[in-house]
């Protein structure tokens, strides 16, 4: 079968292939009635461009990559597919990379994101001050939207309010009669963990009571670390009456750590989970979680690079999304 062209396109519409062109380029030099004409002869001949050659035409690859921590995570994944949905209803396909939050992979990924060609990139890092992390990513010289991490004007980026849902959930565990709140996260070098870090400081010093450093766990994301965390301070000779899991991936060591005790939530042990999940939902008892839309947040990262495409001079935005807090049935008072 022989292969369509749009010198065949042209040819079924009546028009010159300049034209063709134009419409296939999405021109808005171009009537709306040869519009549809150009329109019916590529449905009626099933003409699909040369995806190679219209690269290397308009020196783009029509690809943005998004280099995330781990994709298997259920809010991330949500963000992810949100963001491909709007890239490919712009003719954009997007490449994704998962870093595990591993310094090293993130740069080589950076370069590889770098000799692929990608047009733009979306992209969350392990950490925000390291100078390796930092001159690759320059060094790959995209146009970026950087998801969750202070971007201190350098490009675009997207931020959760981690703290406004944080305030509320420690509200309510003092409200409840807790003191002794230990809260799990990854490390300050990074906005989130450092938002809440922060906020748990102020908030127990806005009520007069110290900072047990023991039951602050600022150290990393991963499941694993965070199971083990969990254990440690459920091992304690004076242990945690409640526990915040501040990270996406947390909360499922928090309940397996909790779980392998033999704890029971609330009656031995109050949890609150970051962002929403199926677990947190259908759990027994369901938990309570701090949670944003993270549908919205990959919609608004790709129509963000988008614009940056279209915009490349444009001043860098810094769009900052609200959290929620949402009471279930995971807090109780704690034991007497």
């Amino acid at each position: 079968m022989a292969t369509i062209t749009i010198h065949d396109v042209a040819r079924a519409a009546g028009v010159s292939i300049a034209t063709a062109s134009r419409v296939l380029n999405g021109r808005p030099t171009v009537g709306e009635e040869i519009r549809k004409r150009v329109q019916k002869a590529v449905d009626e001949l099933g003409y699909s461009p040369d995806i190679l050659a219209q690269s290397m035409r308009l020196g783009r690859t029509q690809m943005i990559a998004f280099v995330i921590r781990d994709i298997t995570v259920a809010p991330l994944a949500s963000l992810v597919r949100a963001t491909q949905d709007v890239l490919h209803a712009a003719d954009h396909e997007l490449l994704i990379a998962c870093s595990e939050g591993e310094r090293d992979r993130e740069v080589d990924l950076l370069r590889r994101m770098s000799r692929r060609r990608a047009d733009g990139l979306i992209l969350t890092t392990s950490t925000e001050d390291d100078p390796v992390l930092v001159d690759a990513w320059k060094s790959a010289g995209l146009p970026t939207v950087m998801f969750d991490r202070e971007a201190h004007g350098l490009c675009d980026n997207v931020l959760i309010a981690h703290s406004e849902g944080l305030r509320q959930a420690l509200d309510h565990l003092f409200g409840l009669g807790h003191t002794r709140i230990a809260m799990l996260t990854g490390q300050p070098t990074v906005w989130p963990a450092r938002s809440r870090v922060e906020t748990y400081r102020e908030e127990f010093a806005k009520r007069g009571l110290p900072v047990d450093e023991e039951l602050l766990r600022a150290r990393s994301f991963d499941t694993d670390t965070g199971f083990m965390e969990a254990s440690s301070l459920l091992s304690l000779a004076n242990p945690p009456t409640a526990i915040i899991a501040g990270g996406t991936s947390i909360l499922p060591a928090v309940l397996r750590a909790t779980q392998s005790r033999g704890l029971r939530v609330p009656d031995d042990i109050s949890i609150i989970g970051d962002s929403d999940s199926d677990l947190a939902m259908l759990a027994t008892p369901s938990i309570t979680v701090v949670r944003w839309n993270s549908s919205d947040v990959g919609q608004t990262c790709a129509r963000l690079i988008l614009e940056r495409l279209a915009d490349p001079d444009a001043p860098p935005r810094q769009i900052i999304f609200p959290t929620e807090f949402v009471s279930r049935k995971s807090c109780a008072p704690p034991k007497a």
